[in-house]
C-alpha cells in the first residue's frame, strides 16, 4: 500500500476523529495534518475540489494519516477517481438500497472482486503488483443520508465487501422534512444498531467537537471533530466581533 489504509482503526476500537475539508486548499490540508486527527475527509461531492488539487492534497497527506475521498456520485467514474489519486477509502454518497451498496463495492474493487478500472498514475507507481495489493485495503463506506436509505439499512448493511456506514445528518434531515433533533436521532440509532448487527463501524457527521465527542460515547465510531468551512467562518466573526467590541466600548 503507497499510504496507510483506513482498515486497522476500522478493526479497532478506538474514536477515528475526523477533519473534514471542502475549500479545495492544499495548504489547509497542511495544517489539518498537523493536528494528527484520525482521518482526513475530502469533500469531492459538495467541495472545491479539482483533479490536480486532489492529488496534490492526498500526496501531502496520504503519507501522514489515512485520507477519506467524499465521491462526487456512486458511480464508476467519480469513485476510481478518487482512488486513483491513491485515497485510502471511498464515502459514496446517497446509498438507498441494496443494489446501490453492491455498485459502490464493484466501483471500488479490481476484477474478480469488482469492476473497477487499472490504471491511474498513483497506483501504478510501484508497480502492477502493489496495485493489486492496495486493492486489498480500500475500504468502502457508504453514507446514509435519505429516510429511503435508512429504511432499507439492514439490507444495505449485509452487502459483502462494505467497510462502514456513515450518517449524513444534514441531508438526512432535508429527506426528512424536519431539523426535530428527536425525530433525527431515532433515524441515526436505527441505522447505528443496522451496523453493530452486520459487524460494521458506524460514522456521523457532528458540526463541532463537541457533539463529536458525544457521537462517541453514543457509540459511533467515527465522526467530525472539525470542518474548514465552519473553522473559517468562526475565526472571521469572532475576530471582527472582538474587535468591533473592544472598539465600541472605548468609544
Amino acid at each position: 500500500m503507497l499510504f496507510p489504509t483506513l482498515k486497522p482503526a476500522l478493526r479497532g476500537d478506538q474514536p477515528i476523529d475526523l477533519i473534514w475539508l471542502a475549500l479545495g486548499s492544499v495548504p489547509v490540508v497542511e495544517f489539518a495534518v498537523h493536528a494528527k486527527p484520525g482521518a482526513l475527509v475530502l469533500d469531492l461531492q459538495h467541495g472545491l475540489w479539482e483533479r490536480t488539487q486532489l492529488e496534490a492534497a492526498i500526496g501531502i497527506a496520504g503519507a501522514r494519516v489515512p485520507v477519506i475521498a467524499r465521491c462526487a456520485e456512486n458511480s464508476h467514474a467519480a469513485i476510481a477517481q478518487a482512488l486513483d489519486a491513491g485515497a485510502a477509502s471511498v464515502l459514496v454518497p446517497l446509498v438507498e438500497s441494496a443494489d446501490d451498496a453492491r455498485r459502490a463495492v464493484a466501483g471500488g474493487r479490481y476484477p474478480p472482486l469488482g469492476s473497477r478500472s487499472a490504471g491511474g498514475v498513483r497506483p501504478l507507481l510501484a508497480g502492477v503488483e502493489a496495485m493489486l495489493a492496495a486493492d486489498r485495503e480500500v475500504a468502502i463506506g457508504l453514507l446514509i443520508e435519505t429516510v429511503e436509505g435508512v429504511e432499507h439499512v439492514d439490507e444495505i448493511a449485509a452487502v459483502s465487501g462494505v467497510d462502514y456506514l456513515f450518517i449524513g445528518t444534514g441531508d438526512l434531515s432535508l429527506s426528512r422534512g424536519t431539523a426535530d433533533a428527536d425525530v433525527i436521532q431515532r433515524d441515526c440509532e436505527r441505522v447505528l444498531q443496522a451496523a453493530r448487527a452486520h459487524g460494521l463501524p458506524c460514522g456521523i457527521f457532528t458540526g463541532e467537537a463537541g457533539a463529536a465527542r458525544r457521537a462517541f460515547a453514543n457509540g459511533y465510531r467515527m465522526a467530525v471533530s472539525a470542518n474548514d468551512i465552519e473553522l473559517v467562518k468562526q475565526g472571521f466573526l469572532s475576530a471582527r466581533s472582538l474587535a468591533c467590541g473592544e472598539a465600541r466600548s472605548r468609544a
